[in-house]
């Protein structure tokens, strides 16, 4: 598993990152509930790893973004706090496991395989774009960005979900119409970049790219 680490307390995180690395697993260590917040927005983790008190932004508040931002990666809070009323608030502000210092590595792991086996589901139907800014869910045929959910039409939602499901890959205009507008489109391929230009007015300008003689694609 990939996974972000966000404690402050070198003396906690240093061998707790090493003691996952032991275990099989690449793990990412940031100092502040700010850095964590950047880092976990630019996807890829398997799960997350929340100290509560950090600097900047603590672990409650960090977890509460994400989520109101329609992220789906689990999140297990590693944290001293382990009165009742902290527990129920860190399950309630999306986290889905807590831990309470000091605890034993093979229940961390064991609490690892839970949630990612729970999240599974959920994530593959949900993918990070533009950075981690936006987040296309397929099954729901819902897109937010920049924590909102976004508006679009069949056919700009349609557009969209090809180029993020390929994320990196170009596309031809011809190509974008037969997936888009089907193979029996009779109007011009050029109605692919009206549609691109409605995307990045309600997203933003540099989410689709182009190249000529390449096409268009999410990078």
């Amino acid at each position: 598993m990939r996974l972000l680490l966000v404690e402050d307390d070198p003396r906690i995180a240093l061998p707790t990152a090493r003691a996952l690395a032991d275990a099989g697993h690449e793990v990412k260590v940031e100092p502040d509930g700010v850095r964590g917040l950047t880092q976990a927005r630019s996807g890829g983790y398997d799960a997350l790893l929340l100290d509560v008190m950090l600097p900047g932004l603590d672990g409650f508040e960090l977890a509460r973004t994400l989520r109101a931002e329609g992220a789906e990666v689990p999140i297990v809070f590693l944290t001293a706090r382990g009165a009742l009323h902290d527990r129920v608030d860190g399950l309630d502000l999306g986290g889905d496991a807590y831990l309470v210092k000091p605890f034993e590595l093979p229940e961390l792991l064991a609490t690892l395989r839970a949630v990612v086996r729970r999240g599974e589901g959920v994530r593959s139907a949900r993918v990070a774009f533009g950075g981690g800014t936006g987040l296309l869910d397929a099954r729901h045929r819902q897109v937010w960005w920049q924590g909102q959910v976004v508006g679009f039409t069949a056919r700009e939602y349609a557009l969209l979900e090809v180029l993020v499901l390929s994320q990196g890959r170009w596309f031809t205009r011809e190509e974008l119409v037969t997936r888009v507008w089907g193979p029996d489109f009779g109007g011009e391929a050029r109605v692919v970049d009206v549609y691109v230009s409605y995307l990045r007015r309600k997203l933003a300008a540099d989410v689709l790219v182009s190249s000529r003689g390449l096409g268009y694609r999410v990078p």
